[in-house]
């Protein structure tokens, strides 16, 4: 499994990356960005949490 952020949906609220920072951060464009790392099933669980509370439903995790 994955993380992934839409770029074109994201509004950089940072909420991801304060709930999972192993796995998303915020890039240089002020938008979030989900590292290219497969996720281990003790992150898949907190990915999942980020995925849930994004605001505008902008992160899959698969």
């Amino acid at each position: 499994m994955k993380g992934f952020v839409d770029k074109n949906i994201c509004i950089g609220c940072g909420l991801c990356s304060s709930i999972c920072p192993e796995v998303f951060e915020m890039d240089v464009d002020g938008l979030a960005k989900a590292k290219d790392i497969d996720l281990t099933d003790s992150l898949q669980d907190t990915a999942k949490e980020a995925e849930s509370s994004c605001p505008v439903s902008a992160i899959t995790i698969k």
